[in-house]
């Protein structure tokens, strides 16, 4: 059981603190994909295209959230509950979907990889770290000082699929990108219910950045026949995390500071 820091934080949390940092996350990753060139459709196109595209904007954001959360003094809050979830069984969720996270790789053509795609990709990883650390980490933080949790919950998944948007702006077409902020919905919550049952944000992070790299692993060349199962798995651990998510909400008490 993770425990609370008895260090005062530097920064009070308050909810426009966790929009403010969404919003200007969201912001920095599109202005450095536009500034590159490279459209979303275009990332598997070579290594090259695929770290300007995706993988530098990674890094920068990555290293903006780190001195961002450092000077707020929001690090324990934001990957780390007070109390687990009394509930344990919604785990089933998180591990459905690593089981299709492992089908994907399994159905990954990797013959088609060549050394600077590979080193690319791997790039790729950040995005666990970036995302969750931006929606279920500081913007949750923010949105606890005030909110219940079940507002907590509807709120970072919510704009954590609304994130995906800025694919559409990037030359992604509108149908499949309208697809993909609903499944992110359900991903995000997935990760929140991980968080809730294992007490930490590094779970999520981990799973969420091998997550990414699979789906985008698997499209790439020849996908295998079993390719179509991660889909389907992963809408089966969706579901389970829309049923399991009242249970680890059930009882928390996560506010990080009093109204």
């Amino acid at each position: 059981m993770a425990t609370e820091s008895t260090t005062p934080l530097r920064v009070r949390p308050r909810i426009w603190i966790g929009l403010v940092i969404y919003l200007a996350y969201v912001a920095v990753v599109f202005t450095v994909q536009q500034a590159t060139g490279i459209p979303y459709t275009s990332l598997g196109d070579s290594g090259r295209d695929l770290f300007l595209g995706a993988g530098l904007s990674l890094i920068v954001g990555a290293v903006l959230l780190a001195i961002t959360t450092s000077l707020l003094g929001w690090w324990r809050p934001a990957l780390f509950e007070r109390t687990r979830a009394a509930h344990r069984w919604p785990i089933i969720a998180p591990v459905l979907m690593a089981v299709a996270l492992g089908v994907n790789l399994a159905s990954t053509d990797w013959a088609s990889y060549d050394g600077a795609f590979f080193a690319a990709s791997i790039v790729l990883l950040l995005v666990g770290f970036t995302e969750e650390l931006t929606t279920r980490g500081l913007l949750l933080v923010g949105l606890r000082s005030r909110l219940s949790e079940v507002w907590v919950w509807l709120l970072t998944s919510a704009l954590f699929g609304l994130m995906h948007l800025i694919n559409a702006l990037s030359g992604q077409p509108f149908a499949p990108t309208l697809q993909q902020v609903f499944l992110a919905f359900g991903a995000g919550t997935i990760f929140y219910v991980l968080r809730r049952v294992t007490g930490s944000l590094i779970w999520a992070m981990v799973l969420h950045g091998f997550w990414d790299f699979s789906t985008f692993a698997v499209g790439h060349g020849a996908a295998g026949p079993l390719a179509g199962l991660g889909p389907v798995l992963e809408i089966v651990a969706v579901v389970v995390a829309l049923v399991g998510v009242a249970f680890v909400i059930r009882g928390a008490d996560e506010r990080t500071a009093t109204p």
